[in-house]
């Protein structure tokens, strides 16, 4: 059955093939295991179906790649994507997401993320040098939004030439991610810089554990421990500490 017969938005199948494409432009990419019981979710929400697939990976330089597609009945669908880096490396953290009902995208935001105060200058130059891609309808950060880079992009595409224009402005943020890791270099462990990057991620995953949207929806559709389980074990898994 065809993603318009399902009720997938077209823009959340295009920028996630988008994104499993650019991994192959990525160094030493390996799959990371992913529970079972995480992988291939299914469960209900006000009388409608709740599908969730999550599709995990690791590269040099990044710890955890890890997208997630969702679909509410036939209406509802998001796409969640982030990149958490491992602290050892001076990169930012990744991260992409919409979410469209029954032809509308309400949401689109993508963005490289600092992690120790500030983007590593390559990165911020390489942003700063990307084409202008306008959009008609910017939306206005949540209140926890202080994680985001001043690059940032959060949108309301209001036709199809923007939603296309959105999937630039994500493929030119992975491509200047990429070309980071490529030339990224590890630091020590116990270097002030890794223990200061570790705790600019900690720092992250809570802000962004602070979105009680997500949390209120899990719950409802499964229940308040296993939505704690998935956004602590999967959504926004804490840096491992540091030996």
């Amino acid at each position: 059955m065809s993603s318009a017969a399902l009720g997938i938005h077209p823009l959340v199948d295009a920028l996630a093939d988008q994104i499993r494409q650019s991994w192959d432009q990525l160094p030493g990419l390996e799959p990371l295991a992913v529970d079972p019981e995480l992988e291939a979710i299914s469960g209900s929400l006000d009388g409608e179906a709740l599908f969730i697939r999550n599709e995990l990976r690791q590269c040099q330089g990044l710890r955890k790649l890890h997208l997630e597609t969702a679909r509410l009945g036939a209406g509802l669908q998001i796409l969640h994507c982030v990149y958490f880096p491992d602290p050892r490396y001076d990169l930012p953290v990744f991260g992409a997401d919409i979410v469209a009902g029954r032809g509308v995208v309400s949401a689109a935001i993508v963005d490289l993320s600092p992690v120790a105060g500030a983007l590593p200058e390559a990165v911020a130059q390489g942003l700063a040098a990307l084409p202008k891609r306008s959009f008609s309808q910017e939306r206005e950060l949540p209140e926890w939004g202080t994680i985001f880079s001043p690059y940032v992009r959060f949108v309301r595409p209001a036709d199809q030439e923007e939603e296309q224009q959105f999937i630039g402005v994500v493929g030119d943020f992975l491509q200047v991610l990429s070309a980071a890791c490529q030339a990224a270099q590890p630091q020590p462990i116990d270097h002030p810089d890794t223990v200061k990057r570790h705790e600019g991620q900690l720092s992250y995953c809570r802000q962004q554990k602070r979105n009680d949207k997500t949390r209120r929806v899990l719950e409802k559709a499964f229940n308040p421990l296993w939505a704690d389980r998935y956004i602590e074990e999967l959504l926004f898994d804490d840096p491992l500490p540091l030996a």
